[in-house]
């Protein structure tokens, strides 16, 4: 098992500065060291007015879960989804820095993604002190503490997101009957990027956690080429769930995932002047749109 080394820490200027890690926001260089290249990852600690959900252990936000998982060396020999290869874990006063293996992009396809995450479900892995649990829930209460969804009434699924909305706490409650199992919990093709053997090489374990069975599909199902029914058989298959469980689970996922995301799309977009039908084919906008149009059949089914 890794330990955290208390180092003061800055970043080398020869290193290659990197786009930043999706929503985690971390900084990111290149570096090389011992011959190898590595993926230099900085993580900076919460200061004070930071919202308090970086400092939750159990919140999906919480900073430092990505080293602690490191450090805990849980995922580095699963099955369907591993993490690369950690050299070491370096911690000073205001933040961490991981060191983990760089990760060429793999030619796979969602079919295989799919499996992975259902052999990855099966893993038995502890529950630690910074496991995420509830991530949906949780989404759902910063949304009500905002308003709701006020954006997508103004749209034509106004009906729907009313209904959904309105109906969120039933749909919570069937996640929370589904047995818990591990999950990625940013389960994306840009994530789920190496290939080693019949496992996947996954980069971003900051929203690990234990999850309702089909969450990880319920979230890739939004970024894949494949059909949801497709991917659904095939987590399925490798998973040894139920069909009915893994649906469900993978169905509320999905839609709920991705209504959250178009009102938090549209809403950025309706402060500009213009009508907000006018904006659907935005390049911020439409992509979401087009994922929500994909999963209808699923949204449906849960009205």
């Amino acid at each position: 098992m890794l330990e955290a080394r208390e180092t003061a820490w800055e970043p080398d200027p020869a290193w290659a500065t990197l786009p930043h890690s999706g929503r985690s926001g971390a900084r990111l260089w290149l570096a090389e060291s011992s011959g190898r290249t590595w993926v230099v990852k900085r993580a900076a600690r919460p200061l004070p007015g930071d919202p308090r959900e970086l400092s939750d252990p159990r919140h999906f936000g919480y900073w430092r879960r990505e080293a602690d998982l490191a450090l805990a060396g849980d995922v580095v020999a699963t099955a369907g989804l591993r993490s690369p290869e950690v050299l070491r874990v370096d911690e000073d006063e205001t933040g961490v820095v991981l060191w983990q293996a760089a990760v060429d992009q793999s030619e796979t396809s969602g079919l295989f993604r799919a499996q992975a995450l259902g052999r990855f479900a099966t893993q038995n892995l502890p529950e630690r002190p910074w496991t995420t649990t509830g991530v949906l829930r949780s989404r759902l209460i910063a949304a009500e503490r905002r308003g709701g969804w006020p954006t997508l009434a103004r749209t034509t699924l106004a009906d729907v997101a009313d209904r959904l909305w309105t109906r969120r706490g039933h749909h919570l409650n069937a996640l929370d009957s589904l047995p818990l199992v591990p999950a990625h919990g940013d389960a994306t093709p840009a994530n789920l990027r190496g290939r080693e053997g019949d496992d996947v090489l996954a980069l971003d374990w900051g929203g690990y956690g234990l999850a309702p069975l089909g969450f990880d599909l319920g979230y890739l199902a939004l970024s894949e080429k494949e059909d949801f029914e497709v991917l659904l058989s095939a987590y399925v298959e490798a998973a040894g769930g139920e069909h009915a469980q893994v649906l469900l689970g993978a169905r509320i996922t999905a839609v709920y995932t991705v209504l959250m995301r178009a009102e938090h799309v549209l809403a950025r977009a309706a402060v500009s002047p213009g009508a907000l039908a006018g904006k659907y084919r935005h390049p911020s906008v439409a992509p979401t749109l087009r994922r929500l149009q994909r999963v209808f059949d699923q949204v449906e089914a849960l009205l």
